[in-house]
C-alpha cells in the first residue's frame, strides 16, 4: 500500500508531493525497525537473508524514489528538491545504519556460538555430531560475514545514484 502511495502523482504538476516522500521514508523506517527490532533471526540464515531483503527495500527502490520525487529542471520551482533529497538521504542512512548493526549483531552472536562449540570440541574431539554442528555454524558465520560485503555494494550503489540525482539540490554532510 505505501508503495502505491509513493507512486501516486499530483495530476496538476505530474510530480509526487513531499508528503509522499515523507510517507515513503516513514514506512521504510518502520519496516526497517520492525525487521531489526526482535524479528531478525540470527539462528536461521535463510530467515536472516529474507529480513535483510525486506530491510533493503529503500535501496532497491532508490531509482524510482528519485525519479518520482526529485523534480526535473522544468518543475524545479514546484517542489522543494533540497528538502526532498535531504529526507531521502536521511532515510537511506538510517536504513544503512540499522542493517549494518543488525548484520554485525548476528555476526557477533554466531562468532560467540563458534567459540563455544570450539571449546566443547577441545574437550570432546571425537564427537561427530559436535564437529558437524561446528562446521555448520562456521559456514553460517562466513555467510553472514559475506553479507557485510553485499551491504557495502548495496550502499555504494544507492549513494552513487543519490549523488547523481541530488548533487545539485543537497550535499550530505561528510561522514567521519
Amino acid at each position: 500500500m505505501w508503495l502505491r502511495l509513493l507512486t501516486q502523482q499530483d495530476p496538476a504538476t505530474s510530480i509526487v508531493s513531499n508528503s509522499h516522500v515523507a510517507l515513503f521514508a516513514e514506512r521504510t523506517n518502520q519496516s526497517t525497525m520492525a525487521a531489526s527490532g526482535g524479528t531478525l533471526n540470527c539462528e536461521d540464515f535463510s530467515m536472516f537473508q529474507e529480513v535483510l531483503k525486506v530491510m533493503r527495500n529503500i535501496d532497491d527502490r532508490i531509482v524510482h524514489a528519485l525519479n518520482t520525487t526529485v523534480p526535473t529542471v522544468s518543475f524545479s520551482g514546484k517542489v522543494d528538491a533540497t528538502q526532498t533529497c535531504k529526507e531521502l538521504y536521511e532515510s537511506m542512512m538510517d536504513a544503512h545504519l540499522t542493517r549494518d548493526k543488525a548484520i554485525k549483531s548476528c555476526i557477533a552472536q554466531s562468532s560467540e556460538e563458534v567459540a563455544q562449540l570450539r571449546k566443547q570440541r577441545a574437550k570432546d574431539s571425537e564427537n561427530l555430531a559436535l564437529i558437524k554442528l561446528l562446521r555448520k555454524e562456521q559456514t553460517k558465520l562466513k555467510l553472514m560475514q559475506s553479507e557485510l560485503n553485499v551491504e557495502e555494494v548495496v550502499n555504494d550503489r544507492s549513494l552513487k545514484l543519490f549523488s547523481e540525482r541530488c548533487r545539485i539540490h543537497y550535499t550530505p554532510p561528510k561522514v567521519k
